[in-house]
């Protein structure tokens, strides 16, 4: 079920999971990934308006919505995750497709462009800057907003049993934090499919192993890519009120990692593509029109 207008869901069995999405419109193909703690639904007042120029699918990522959670350590790695997601497009017939992701969906977009750069045509990031640059030069000010990196990464089941207390109470905190959102900045049927997939104590297990993976694995995987571009043409999207834009310049992290890059500051927070979907949608037509033409 999705509740994107005008798109049909579906689940495909492919690299060994099961990874929900919902397509339509028609044209190019764009892959649009979700973050935490939100599944491919956050793309409902976006994906509309680029259907109408291309084939858009928007989808779970493993550990997260309505796709499989598998268990051990790496299993919720960003190269697993980008694996799927490749291989879900190569499933639907597309061998190259431009490739858009907020947050947890930015970091597997960027993995997936790192390990697969024939397959993607152009590469979008939304309010993240590099995994191996937040970790390795960790600030004060960022730790302290962006806590839940280390509380989810804590060992099974302690996050996972704080959690299950109270998942509203938790995840709506995070949806409210990195930027100062409202809860009603949020589409209310959003919402209703971020409490109905995070209630899930699978799904919480999926959220906290995504986060031990990003310390025990992709650390590491970024760590020995660091002399690798992206050399397709790149879009680094911003929330010019969130908290990664008051403790970096966004665009600069990235300048060394993307070598055909854009950047543009969009209104709002950490959130913007909720806060703020027109503009967002406009700003990501503008790109990969420009890619097409």
């Amino acid at each position: 079920m999705t509740i994107i207008t005008g798109f049909k869901a579906d689940v495909a069995r492919v690299n060994g999971m099961q990874i929900a999405y919902a397509m339509g419109g028609s044209g190019p193909p764009v892959l649009l990934l979700h973050g935490f703690p939100q599944t491919h639904a956050m793309w409902h007042a976006v994906a509309p308006r680029l259907a109408q120029h291309f084939t858009v699918i928007a989808a779970d990522l493993r550990g997260y919505g309505d796709s499989s959670k598998p268990s051990g350590k790496g299993s919720h790695s960003f190269r697993n995750m980008a694996a799927d997601q490749h291989a879900l497009m190569q499933h639907l017939g597309f061998e190259r497709f431009h490739l858009v992701g907020h947050d947890r969906g930015g970091r597997t977009a960027h993995r997936l462009a790192l390990d697969a750069p024939s397959a993607v045509q152009s590469l979008t990031v939304m309010d993240i800057i590099p995994t191996h640059l937040l970790l390795d030069a960790l600030s004060r000010d960022v730790a302290q907003a962006y806590y839940h990196w280390f509380f989810l990464a804590q060992p099974s089941p302690l996050p996972e049993t704080m959690i299950a207390h109270d998942p509203d109470t938790f995840f709506e905190s995070c949806l409210l934090g990195w930027g100062s959102a409202k809860l009603d900045d949020f589409d209310p049927h959003a919402l209703a499919a971020y409490r109905t997939a995070w209630r899930r104590i699978e799904t919480i297990y999926g959220m906290c192993a995504d986060y031990r993976d990003a310390l025990d694995v992709d650390f590491d995987l970024d760590a020995a890519d660091l002399g690798k571009h992206v050399t397709c043409p790149a879009l680094v999207l911003y929330g010019a009120d969130g908290a990664m834009a008051k403790t970096y310049d966004v665009p600069a992290t990235w300048a060394a990692r993307l070598s055909d890059m854009q950047s543009v500051a969009i209104p709002g927070s950490h959130f913007f593509i909720d806060q703020h979907p027109v503009e967002t949608a406009d700003a990501v037509l503008a790109f990969l029109g420009a890619q097409e033409n």
